[in-house]
């Protein structure tokens, strides 16, 4: 058992998880990669200058060859016979020229190849790409976003130039078919559809776009989309392995639907739609999380607000921890955030300084985040929780002292059996799903909330804040509503730093009620 601390940190405020992903869960490392890049495109334009002064000595050796030979092929034996003429053929066959091999043979981009050989131990790998894709499709469920809205750089709170490409939508819904995701497979396979339709470059073909499309929509149910689909591809490339027999095999289940509802008639005079296929056209299978749309709903604001009369009885005022020495004379700045189970926020929980030292500490330290197998008991890493997170303690810095005191002074419990401080970074997409083991928060651009589905609180991230709220009655049961969500970072970096205070300890700072739900 145990009562939680939600220790409100900060946020690197910039543009920008998911599922595996390593490198993507974390925007604090994923800036280190952006001056990896930033030194190799320094190193690719030393290498093309290099290569630029290679070919130009080249072809200063080629003008002066040419001219040379034209003179010497013109009159062979007359050029010859002056002995000069003759001693530089000599001295050209078997000096020059060997020197002209030398020049071509150098390699600039030694130089570059090494550069990248040292960088590329610190690239994304193909599972991170793959996290960093579905982060994307997460984000398009929670927040109800068309393809065509990401592809275009437009999202809530933000207009960007970052585009995708036909070929970025193709590998998106490609991405998603190859995890047997055809709801996305569909919607991301038609965005790129779409853009190629719209006279867009790309290096795929539009045959390659039908063929992963028609089967998705075939998959997803959608039997006379999936046959019109699937005869354009036909009419482009007859001699299509696949589509041939797919068009058979999708006609004649076509038919045998028709005739067992007997509608042949019917359903053969209503033609498949042409219609693009946008966001809602086919239901979003059902996963693993029991309140996904509450949740979701959460995260968009679309949740259940409170009565005025329950909002007047929320209240801000100075807490200064029953007259502690330390909050007399700059009292801590308290608001009620819920009344029931009661959440509260301090404002400028932590200075800009502080915040600072902590993600500087932190930063180094960042792995991926893990949680405890209910069944095994050993960590792991989980699909529901994805953001990198260190472990800090007071031997690490003063600061991590004077927090972990802080701590203690305002919510009056002592910190001596609780946990360390956990500092976690969530990048694109970064959440951590309903669960009753909590933490969060911190100003980001948009998204990155956390919400009670039970309840229907959501509490926003501001930077430098501290939301704290027990997440056990006095008897030592569980207080069940507190089952919550960090909602998945939309635009953002999202730090935050949690502090979990123990139940053992806390006898007489916080003694027992006489019910279960004191």
């Amino acid at each position: 058992m145990r009562v939680l601390l939600c220790l409100v940190s900060w946020v690197l405020l910039c543009c920008c998880w998911i599922a595996q992903a390593e490198i993507f869960t974390s925007i604090g490392q994923m800036t280190d990669l952006l001056y990896t890049e930033k030194e190799l495109v320094r190193s690719l334009r030393e290498y093309i200058k290099a290569e630029e002064s290679k070919l130009a000595e080249v072809r200063s050796w080629a003008r002066k060859l040419d001219d040379l030979t034209r003179i010497s092929t013109s009159d062979p034996e007359g050029y010859l016979a002056h002995p000069v003429n003759a001693y530089k053929l000599m001295k050209r066959l078997n000096t020059e020229w060997s020197q002209l091999e030398s020049l071509v043979l150098q390699n600039p981009s030694d130089g570059f190849i090494s550069n990248m050989t040292v960088h590329r131990q610190y690239f994304p790998d193909a599972e991170d790409e793959t996290g960093a894709a579905k982060a994307l499709m997460r984000l398009q469920d929670t927040y109800h976003l068309d393809s065509e809205d990401f592809s275009k750089g437009r999202l809530p709170g933000m207009h960007s130039n970052a585009m995708l490409t036909v070929d970025d939508c193709f590998d998106m819904g490609k991405t998603a078919y190859n995890d047997g995701d055809y709801y996305h497979g569909v919607l991301w396979m038609q965005q790129s559809l779409k853009q190629l339709d719209a006279g867009e470059e790309a290096v795929v073909s539009k045959a390659a776009i039908l063929d992963y499309l028609s089967y998705s929509v075939y998959q997803m149910g959608d039997l006379p989309r999936a046959i019109e689909l699937t005869r354009r591809l036909v009419a482009i490339e007859p001699s299509h392995q696949r589509a041939g027999g797919n068009l058979r095999y999708f006609e004649k289940l076509l038919l045998k639907e028709q005739k067992e509802e007997r509608q042949e008639e019917e359903q053969t005079n209503q033609p498949a739609s042409e219609e693009p296929i946008q966001l809602g056209t086919y239901v979003r299978p059902r996963d693993h999380l029991p309140e996904r749309e509450i949740y979701e709903a959460l995260c968009r604001g679309e949740g259940v607000r409170m009565t005025e009369a329950r909002r007047s009885r929320l209240f801000c005022h100075y807490q200064d921890g029953s007259r502690n020495p330390r909050l007399l004379l700059k009292p801590m700045k308290e608001e009620d955030e819920w009344d029931s189970p009661h959440i509260v926020r301090y404002l400028e929980a932590l200075s800009d300084y502080e915040i600072e030292k902590i993600k500087e500490m932190a930063k180094p330290r960042l792995a991926r985040a893990t949680v405890r197998d209910p069944k095994t008991g050993v960590l792991t890493t989980a699909n529901y929780r994805v953001s990198k997170s260190a472990w800090l303690e007071e031997e690490d810095g003063p600061v991590i002292a004077r927090v972990n005191q802080r701590i203690q002074d305002i919510t009056g419990l002592t910190v001596d059996t609780a946990e360390l401080l956990q500092v976690a970074n969530y990048g694109v997409g970064g959440q951590y799903e309903p669960h009753f083991d909590f933490s969060r928060m911190s100003d980001v651009e948009a998204g990155g909330a956390t919400v009670f589905p039970d309840f229907g609180a959501v509490i926003q991230p501001k930077k430098g804040t501290a939301v704290f709220w027990y997440n056990l009655f006095k008897s030592g049961e569980g207080d069940y509503r507190t089952r919550h969500a960090a909602c998945p970072v939309l635009v953002g970096s999202k730090w935050v730093s949690n502090k979990w205070i123990h139940e053992r300890g806390q006898e007489f700072l916080r003694p027992c009620g006489l019910t279960e739900v004191d």
